[in-house]
């Protein structure tokens, strides 16, 4: 055991050092990021230690023990990775060493011949290096940036292009391997990690095979703020891939855009009706400012936070909020389906024995008599913001830019802990509520 983590266990907390040491922020950059209020605990923390002795001889997972661990105090940087596999339905916990070793290969094997498709059409990708200029025009005829590939400095090498012709889909999908670029140069920029180009270059492969596997979605600009922790965390950039596209089954709708209507408008009327019905005062004043729209709320619940955040204070959010929201149910229907993950239907015959496997928010919600999955745990992170700016919307807010202001206040200010301990008072609240109407 090092110096460093005998102290932690000496005070309880591991030192701050040692938690700015798996994700370095850049010298320069250090008054820029916001400040991180997570620090894992021992003996509430999930650590190394705990997460290994969780697996019995064959490998099952006991995920119920592991669930109250990350409630409790969230998951080390050592092995965030890992634990995120099982918390978005990568891997089943109900299933051995041998059984997960031999699906993972399956997934790298498949990644490996998505990405070949995907190389025959844009050599440049997984060459190392990326593109941040439009190599097609809007009817798919090379530009004259088509033969050259430029990285965060933007220097240029070759990048070959195919001379088929293309249809609508895969069109679109080469429109969009500029704008990946563009997006990863600017994308956690202050940490370390990225100062490396090969670093930023998996980021874009990963975005890049993404967008052509799932052409009814592609990209949508905010996708590289979910893709690059699962980048960071895991080595293995088919590892980093599947990790993505679970997280992307639950976040797919927010994403998937008309001419009518964005994504994630489901999620902003659903926290419209949580705030009328919690607190109807508040609804009604931002309904008066030509807030009822709740559009000032997007970019919170689209990117997770991710822009209100530190880099290690969103980890935790996310990781936290996984738990809570996990249910058994998650592997089969990842398993079976490639599509959006269909709605959870609940079943009210659950014994309390069944409900260990569920997360403490999922529980709540099966206890409540829910029949189906229609208010994800981020809407009331929303609410609970709200509910802390209440006063101040109240008193000072005049038009939506003053909402838009007061509520973006919370950019570095934002206790995850605290937040979400408010979002599960404001969904208690509403139950009652709710059961009492």
């Amino acid at each position: 055991m090092g110096n460093s983590m005998i102290a932690a266990c000496k005070n309880g907390k591991f030192s701050l050092e040692e938690l700015d040491s798996y994700f370095p922020v850049r010298t320069e950059c250090q008054a820029d990021v916001p400040k991180t209020f997570f620090r894992p605990k021992v003996g509430k923390t999930l650590s190394e230690r705990r997460w290994n002795a969780a697996f019995s001889k064959e490998g099952y997972l006991d995920i119920a023990g592991v669930l109250r661990r990350i409630q409790r105090g969230g998951i080390h940087p050592s092995i965030k990775g890992a634990v995120w596999e099982f918390l978005l339905g990568c891997f089943d916990p109900n299933s051995t060493f041998e059984e997960r070793n031999e699906l993972r290969q399956r997934r790298r094997e498949q990644y490996a011949a998505w990405k070949s498709e995907c190389q025959k059409i844009v050599p440049v990708i997984g060459s190392g290096k990326f593109t941040t200029n439009a190599i097609v025009t809007d009817d798919g005829q090379p530009t004259e940036h088509a033969n050259t590939s430029s990285d965060a400095q933007d220097t240029n090498s070759a990048l070959p292009v195919d001379n088929g012709v293309c249809d609508k889909k895969v069109i679109q999908w080469k429109l969009n391997l500029s704008q990946i670029g563009l997006d990863v140069v600017r994308t956690d920029r202050a940490l370390v990690f990225y100062e490396n180009q090969a670093n930023q270059a998996k980021l874009w492969d990963v975005l890049a095979v993404y967008a052509w596997m799932d052409k009814d979605i592609g990209y949508v600009q905010g996708m590289t703020d979910i893709c690059s922790p699962m980048v960071i965390l895991l080595e293995n950039e088919a590892d980093a891939f599947w990790c993505f596209e679970r997280a992307m089954r639950r976040l797919r709708e927010n994403f998937k855009c008309t001419t009518n209507s964005i994504g994630v408008q489901s999620q902003l009327s659903t926290l419209a009706q949580i705030v009328k019905t919690v607190d109807p005062k508040l609804h009604q004043h931002l309904e008066e400012l030509d807030g009822g729209e709740y559009l000032f709320a997007l970019r919170m619940l689209m990117v997770l936070f991710r822009r209100e955040l530190s880099f290690v204070d969103a980890l935790y959010l996310w990781e936290v909020m996984w738990a809570m929201e996990y249910n058994p149910k998650i592997y089969s229907l990842y398993d079976n389906t490639r599509e959006q993950l269909p709605e959870l239907v609940y079943d009210v015959k659950v014994n309390d024995k069944q409900l260990k496997q569920y997360g403490k928010f999922e529980r709540k919600k099966v206890r409540a008599g829910a029949t189906k999955q229609n208010d994800a745990l981020a809407i009331f992170l929303v609410a609970s913001v709200l509910e802390t700016k209440k006063k101040r919307l109240m008193k000072e807010a005049k038009g939506l830019d003053d909402v838009v202001q007061i509520v973006g206040e919370i950019t570095g200010n934002l206790d995850a802990k605290k937040a979400l301990n408010k979002a599960l008072k404001v969904h208690r609240k509403y139950l009652n509520k709710v059961k009492r109407c």
